[in-house]
């Protein structure tokens, strides 16, 4: 617990406040940037700016041509650090009663100019780690020079409160029967889509995927033909060149891309997808030369009903039949039955894609049906699809022909 002072003690709503380290120290490190407030030259000043956590010393970063890092030489600096996450709206019957759950820290005291450089660089570290565990080994450490135009403020953390609403609407009683909507609105801090600056060739880290579930990871997997990695827009431009071909496209739901550029919308769309946790995608890279020739995804991802779909498949053309579509599915299928504890495997393919439809059926999977008009086609047209499906019971035997399969074929030269 943190001591209560003259300074953290509210004059009103006590029984929202604490004094809770862990607590204080956790909402200190969910938050990215805090609000810091000084008096220069007898003038209020409130600064928003990015701070990090290290024990029990909070560390502000600044410019060193920054008002606070120069008031700060000498004797230090009389701050005030509030952090808040906004947690929801809350919405009351009445004006006076609308509100907003939140948690909050306010840390008060004198915080001094780092000017060691190991604790500097530390501070800068901790930094990076904040926004992807594992991203300091991953860019470039300050230099000198960056070091020397970098100022850091470290505030002990001494006097701190936590002050927070949580639950649901507090409504005078007269005002219960009036007709009104009421109730809450949670509000999340939620990453969007990573988007690459551009030049860059590195996949996309993995702390920057969204995985809700082990069912919505794209794990690497391998055999002899293939290879499959999780797919991301460093992949474009040879993912075009392999599968630059309209027999390829022919039956997919998007058009035959004419460009890189196309190829990577395409990507985009794949990974908007994973993104809301709709699709998993890896692209497929051949075991024996490392060139990328093509893509496929689990789809329709049920974790609570034990099933996925597998499909958004397309290979390049001089692959077919080369035994690395059939890996690749063996693959998928490993994963969804053995590791992922699957029930059900499904398939969906146009009606007219007779070689996607064999295909499936070699997997040893089981015609269910036809769903008619079920999507539309690039040209505007409804296909009926066909519908495939494996079950648990089925997969051994499925297994035990794929892998004398894949024994029989000799892996791409």
């Amino acid at each position: 617990m943190y001591p209560p002072t003259a300074r953290t003690i509210p004059s009103r709503s006590r029984d929202r406040m604490s004094y809770d380290r862990a607590t204080a120290h956790a909402v200190l490190d969910e938050a990215y940037h805090c609000a810091l407030g000084f008096t220069v030259d007898s003038q209020p000043r409130v600064l928003p700016t990015l701070h990090v956590r290290i024990g029990d010393t909070l560390y502000l970063h600044g410019s060193t041509g920054s008002r606070p890092l120069l008031a700060a030489r000498g004797d230090g600096l009389p701050v005030c650090v509030a952090v808040t996450l906004l947690d929801g709206l809350v919405y009351a019957r009445s004006q006076f009663h609308h509100s907003a759950n939140y948690r909050s820290v306010v840390a008060i005291g004198t915080a001094r100019l780092v000017t060691d450089e190991r604790e500097k660089s530390a501070m800068l570290t901790a930094l990076v780690e904040k926004v992807g565990p594992g991203r300091s080994a991953a860019s470039r450490p300050p230099n000198r020079r960056e070091l020397a135009e970098t100022a850091v403020l470290a505030l002990p953390l001494r006097e701190v409160s936590v002050r927070a609403r949580t639950g649901g609407v507090r409504e005078d009683e007269a005002d219960l029967h009036l007709p009104h909507w009421a109730g809450v609105l949670p509000l999340r801090l939620t990453p969007g889509l990573p988007e690459p600056d551009a030049g860059v060739t590195a996949p996309l880290p993995a702390y920057l995927r969204a995985t809700r579930t082990p069912w919505h990871d794209p794990t690497p997997m391998a055999g002899e033909h293939v290879r499959l990695e999780p797919l991301d827009l460093t992949h474009a431009d040879e993912l075009h060149t392999a599968t630059a071909d309209a027999e390829v496209w022919r039956h997919l739901n998007v058009a035959l891309p004419t460009t890189p550029a196309g190829t990577a919308e395409v990507i985009t769309g794949a990974l908007a997808a994973q993104h809301r946790g709709e699709r998993v995608a890896w692209a497929q890279r051949c075991a024996a030369t490392g060139a990328v020739v093509g893509t496929t995804s689990y789809y329709d991802i049920d974790p609570e009903r034990r099933s996925v779909a597998i499909g958004h498949t397309f290979l390049g053309r001089p692959w077919w039949r080369t035994g690395i579509n059939t890996e690749a599915k063996l693959l998928l299928l490993s994963r969804a039955f053995d590791e992922l504890g699957a029930v059900r495997v499904a398939w969906h393919t146009d009606i007219r894609n007779e070689r996607s439809q064999a295909a499936i059926e070699r997997l040893g999977a089981t015609r269910e049906g036809v769903l008619r008009m079920h999507r539309q086609r690039p040209d505007g047209s409804w296909r009926d699809t066909v519908q495939y499906a494996m079950t648990v019971d089925e997969w051994p035997n499925a297994q035990a022909r794929l892998r004398e399969r894949l024994h029989r074929t000799a892996p791409v030269a």
